[in-house]
């Protein structure tokens, strides 16, 4: 997944929100919306010129404005070259940021959201929902090609989509990078979004014993007993170290936003203490830290 500043006072910052029908486009534009962006769902490909031309006039109450454009299947005479075609001249425009945001997750997922919702799928016409989905993947890859941003949301509850779209999308004049910090099991899946990933499995696991079983990474006696183990400290040492020093480098090469993931077996004690370690000591050094749990979550 790419990532960048899109926080640019002088452009009009438009995002485009297209991607796989039931991957949470919808759900994504009520969040930008919710966001400080101004919303508009099912817009037709060729009203969006005009769109950005009005959005572009200079208003005193709307200061430093950004979009967010849904555009899928459903839009009238939908076809992805038209599409592109639009979005190259836009983004030829010097007073213009555009930035392409794909919505997707699997199609078995994708079939059980629309069973479950008793929905129809926009492109099925009666037939099985997988053939809509197919049919639909096959039009818009192309567009995936070229975006900027894709979120596979295969794994994403609504309050998993809200965070992630609030941590990169938040409308502020701080362009220091932004860092999402979380915690996993290794069992479960790696994070889809994660950049940089640390496998703790290699530390003594407080699972085994009886009185920490029920316990956590973010309480005292289990963090006690990790930093026992004669390996932890060392590799504490050099895991900070790797990620301080890439961190200015990553910053260097234009990324807004890094997630850092810890992996362990169950996600919920020695992964979850690395992970509050490092958020609490990034957070000393000054940068800006959103931490996940993401097997204590749920």
């Amino acid at each position: 997944m790419t990532k960048q500043n899109i926080n640019n006072n002088n452009s009009l910052n438009v995002l485009l929100i297209t991607g796989m029908s039931g991957a949470g486009k919808s759900t994504a534009l009520s969040v930008l919306e919710d966001l400080d962006y101004e919303a508009i769902d099912n817009l037709p490909i060729n009203l969006l010129p005009s769109l950005i031309e009005l959005a572009m006039k200079k208003d005193p109450d709307h200061i430093n404005p950004a979009l967010a454009i849904g555009v899928d299947v459903r839009t009238r005479n939908f076809k992805p070259e038209n599409i592109l075609e639009i979005l190259n001249q836009l983004r030829a425009h010097e007073g213009i940021t555009v930035k392409i945001l794909y919505f997707d997750s699997s199609n078995e997922i994708l079939a059980k959201r629309f069973s479950e919702t008793r929905r129809k799928h926009p492109l099925a016409k009666g037939k099985p929902v997988s053939e809509g989905i197919n049919r639909e993947r096959g039009m818009i890859d192309v567009i995936k090609e070229q975006s900027d941003y894709i979120f596979d949301t295969s794994e994403y509850n609504i309050h998993d989509l809200r965070r992630t779209l609030s941590d990169h999308f938040e409308r502020s004049i701080d362009v220091s990078m932004g860092l999402s910090v979380t915690s996993f099991a290794y069992p479960k899946g790696i994070p889809r979004d994660s950049d940089l990933v640390f496998d703790v499995r290699f530390l003594k696991n407080p699972h085994y014993d009886s009185d920490l079983r029920p316990l956590t990474g973010m309480d005292e006696d289990v963090g006690n007993y990790i930093r026992k183990d004669p390996v932890f400290q060392n590799s504490w040492d050099k895991i900070s170290a790797l990620i301080l020093t890439l961190l200015p480098e990553y910053k260097k090469e234009g990324k807004a936003y890094l997630t850092i993931a810890f992996g362990c077996t169950g996600g919920r004690h020695r992964s979850v203490y690395f992970a509050e370690k490092l958020a609490k000591y990034l957070t000393e050094k000054n940068y800006k830290v959103n931490l996940h749990h993401r097997e204590l979550s749920r």
